[in-house]
């Protein structure tokens, strides 16, 4: 059967397509599927971080996950990393659009403000730790000076790190604070993206500004929602930096993390092959919660559009 020109025009679209893609496919082969099996090769075997020279590793089965799951470690820091992400995400996406809005009405300055609230995203998470841990120090940090300001003197210095119960919130409000200003960006984009009309139409109609958020702003956002939730929820669930430089795990490993548990594990242990076997857990983890996140907002979206 001989080709039309259009199918012809079809075809060279597709080819041009394919090409376009192929870049982007051998960079996810590299760093995405050969790490990942690579991987998930070692969680099989009993290899050691330094190998015995006389003793070679060996093939175990899955033997590592089943410690794994019989490891009540293991078990604390997945809750630990299941409560963060819960706490950090509202706040951190929250104060982000809070910021955003604010930032959107702002005639003057608005270039410096952006670059200013941005800063602390790129600084480095090291540095930021580093600082937050000198400003909760036990008993005259920043924060203790500030509570005790704020009460008169009457409120007691808190142990933010050294406190089981309060470690963990005091880690999701620097990570919350450290990593706000990127979404900031992402929300400030979108809403500069939504025609003024709606909002002059609104105004000449008497609406509240609750009303136009709400019945404006808000349904405009929901594929940003959906872009800022699931990249704030993997950066949640990866949680190390914070935890190893302010409190390595502690007290009690009540801010011990999923990806801190496998350096322990990994360094300190020199058990790559159980770290190994984590690490495809994590990896799992963030995958499902990916698609379960994908799917849900994706359903609401198309929902609200029937």
């Amino acid at each position: 059967m001989e080709k039309t020109p259009f199918s012809l025009l079809k075809e060279k679209n597709i080819r041009q397509e394919l090409y376009m893609l192929l870049p982007a496919c051998v960079l996810l082969i590299i760093f995405m599927a050969v790490p990942f099996f690579s991987a998930f090769g070692l969680s099989l075997t009993n290899q050691k971080l330094i190998p015995n020279p006389t003793v070679s590793a060996k093939f175990v089965g899955l033997r590592n996950y089943i410690q794994i799951f019989k490891d009540l470690s293991f078990w604390q820091a997945f809750k630990n990393v299941i409560l963060f992400t819960v706490m950090v995400i509202p706040l951190q996406c929250g104060f982000a659009l809070l910021m955003a809005n604010a930032l959107n009405k702002v005639r003057y300055l608005k270039g410096f403000l952006r670059s200013l609230f941005f800063l602390p995203y790129i600084t480095p998470m090291v540095i930021v730790a580093v600082i937050w841990k000198s400003i909760y120090q036990y008993p005259d940090g920043i924060a203790n000076l500030t509570l005790k300001i704020l009460s008169f003197g009457q409120a007691h210095s808190i142990d933010w790190l050294g406190n089981k119960n309060s470690a963990l919130i005091a880690i999701t409000i620097l990570s919350a604070w450290q990593a706000f200003g990127f979404q900031m960006i992402i929300y400030l984009g979108a809403l500069q993206s939504i025609p003024t009309f709606l909002y002059e139409a609104a105004n000449i109609d008497g609406a509240t500004s609750r009303q136009v958020f709400w019945n404006i702003t808000w349904p405009s956002l929901k594929e940003t929602n959906t872009l800022v939730l699931i990249i704030t929820t993997i950066q949640a669930l990866k949680l190390f930096t914070q935890v190893n430089i302010m409190t390595k795990g502690g007290p009690n490993g009540s801010t011990n993390t999923l990806v801190h548990y496998i350096y322990q594990s990994g360094f300190t242990g020199q058990k790559i092959g159980y770290a190994s076997a984590a690490s495809v857990i994590l990896f799992l983890l963030i995958l499902f919660i990916f698609l379960i996140q994908n799917k849900l907002l994706r359903g609401k979206e198309e929902a609200a559009r029937d």
